[in-house]
């Protein structure tokens, strides 16, 4: 007969904590962002680090975004205890590979979402989790782009994505 909605709830209890664990995942991201940019900025790659920083900021965004859903649709928020980032890389390519493998493993997570949405026939979840599979594809695609670039350039001439960041 379909989901139990529990205490007047838009959200199933299921959904409710699979997305407060995804919450988690997205600071965590946030706080890896963030150790990678210093990372890029204890070798003076500037531009790295922008991005870098500026990608940590866009997670917190995303897992505010997920707060705020659950706060709208009554469900109850458990945010998980989030690990400490890995602070230490042997290279760039280390770093941006770190990175890309990251956003893939967010996709699945967000994949998994939809997924459960579906079988839930949760239209709203649906509807709220459409934005995030279509910013997969170009967090993916980014970090992808980044990688070749870094691999292409290698670590002697790595100057040379500070380079590609400053023209794109």
């Amino acid at each position: 007969m379909g989901k139990k909605y529990e205490n007047s709830t838009l959200i199933s209890t299921e959904l409710a904590a699979a997305i407060s664990d995804q919450i988690g995942h997205e600071l965590q991201a946030s706080h890896q962002y963030t150790a990678i940019a210093v990372y890029f900025e204890s070798l003076a790659l500037k531009k790295l680090a922008k991005m870098f920083f500026k990608q940590g900021d866009e997670e917190r965004e995303h897992a505010m975004k997920f707060v705020h859903y659950l706060s709208e649709t009554g469900g109850k928020l458990q945010i998980p205890i989030i690990p400490a980032p890995k602070h230490d890389f042997t290279s760039v390519i280390e770093a941006v590979q770190a990175s890309l493998d990251w956003e893939w493993e967010v996709t699945r997570r967000i994949n998994d979402l939809m997924t459960l949405a579906v079988e839930q026939k949760d239209y709203l979840a649906q509807d709220f989790l459409r934005w995030f599979v279509t910013e997969q594809l170009e967090e993916v695609s980014t970090m992808e782009n980044l990688l070749k670039v870094a691999q292409t350039a290698g670590d002697k001439n790595i100057i040379m994505l500070e380079a590609y960041l400053s023209h794109d």
